[in-house]
């Protein structure tokens, strides 16, 4: 089995981008699952967070796509695409088109998005004329399949990418009607970092012919991440963040709680210390939001309060540290949130704050 990039049957355009890319050794999904569709096969992969996921489906999309170019079968019919890969969330679209980008500039391939809050009318201008990948939220996609204004008559591969974060009821009618909207001999690929509810209907229904690969790593914590458990006591949070935010850390630092009014209470305990902070929750301006994300990602800003929305799938390379200063009931949202630091190796930790409610989540810890 290959263990470095170089080692497997890329095209040298794919090639020199890796190499400039500074991309040597594979992670432990990226060495399985590679292979596996660069052979054309379906696949279920099941990895924790930060494993080198979308690398592992983008390179064998850009592979087979240049191939068929190279081979005289250009994309030219509008609104066509050859590959789409749905997402969740509008921010995880972003960082997925942003690990295809560098490899676009080589290829000469297309990458074009079509996300949950945008305007219509800038989605269908994303979508006009010839381009070969597209990225998607299920919502929006659905609604531009529907009327027409794309087309998966020509799709070649349609990856569903963090499918346990498909949370919406109408998820599954929407995933099948977008398998059976592909020719029949299109190739299939479902990542996840954990095996929801979701992901078993998905894996039941449409993926029974697929290849299902599970890393070791998959519903445990990375080996890089030191977790330190805070008791705390009379119910009194306040003085322990004061404790762990007087110590510096290397890189960002994510407080999670368990409601909106939490994190609004937990931004004015900030503000009453003097911290500089965003938040990142539901029922905010989208834009604002974005604002708040940027801001943190640029490391303007060092905290970020949230509540589960940035557990799942954000990749903000320099998260140094994770508080959860209420924690989740269930491992599944816990395994999530602590994916945000010590991700690709990096080396990172998490600071809970436990109560006797929290007992039965430690237990299982």
């Amino acid at each position: 089995m290959a263990n470095k990039f170089a080692d497997l049957p890329l095209l040298p355009s794919l090639q020199a981008t890796l190499t400039e890319q500074e991309l040597v050794t594979l992670t432990e999904i990226q060495r399985r699952a590679l292979p596996l569709l660069l052979d054309g096969r379906s696949v279920v992969g099941v990895a924790e967070t930060g494993s080198g996921k979308t690398l592992a489906y983008a390179l064998p999309i850009l592979h087979m796509l240049k191939t068929l170019e190279n081979n005289g079968s250009r994309v030219e019919a509008d609104g066509s695409p050859r590959a789409v890969v749905i997402v969740p969330t509008r921010e995880l679209g972003e960082q997925v088109s942003k690990v295809f980008k560098p490899f676009t500039h080589t290829t000469r391939l297309r990458v074009r998005t079509v996300l949950g809050g945008t305007e219509l009318d800038v989605a269908k201008k994303n979508i006009s004329g010839a381009f070969e990948v597209l990225v998607a939220t299920p919502g929006r996609l659905i609604k531009l399949l529907n009327r027409g204004l794309v087309r998966f008559d020509d799709v070649r591969v349609l990856v569903f990418d963090e499918a346990d974060q498909m949370l919406d009821e109408g998820f599954l009618p929407n995933a099948t009607h977008f398998v059976n909207s592909c020719p029949p001999k299109r190739q299939l690929a479902l990542f996840s970092a954990t095996v929801s509810k979701t992901v078993e209907a998905l894996m039941k229904k449409l993926f029974t012919r697929a290849e299902v690969i599970r890393s070791e790593g998959s519903h445990k914590v990375v080996a890089t991440l030191k977790t330190v458990n805070r008791d705390v006591m009379n119910g009194e949070r306040l003085p322990l963040l004061k404790q762990v935010l007087a110590d510096k850390t290397k890189g960002g630092t994510i407080i999670f709680a368990n409601t909106r009014e939490q994190c609004d209470a937990i931004g004015s305990l900030l503000a009453e210390m003097g911290r500089s902070y965003v938040l990142y929750r539901g029922e905010m301006d989208k834009v604002e939001r974005r604002a708040n994300l940027k801001a943190f990602r640029d490391g303007t800003v060092e905290l970020l309060v949230s509540t589960d929305l940035a557990s799942r799938g954000l990749d903000v390379p320099h998260v140094g540290r994770v508080i959860n200063y209420h924690l989740p009931k269930e491992m599944e949202n816990y395994l999530h949130r602590v994916g945000r630091t010590a991700r690709a190796g990096r080396s990172g930790v998490v600071i809970n704050f436990v109560t006797e409610r929290d007992l039965p989540l430690m237990e299982k810890l």
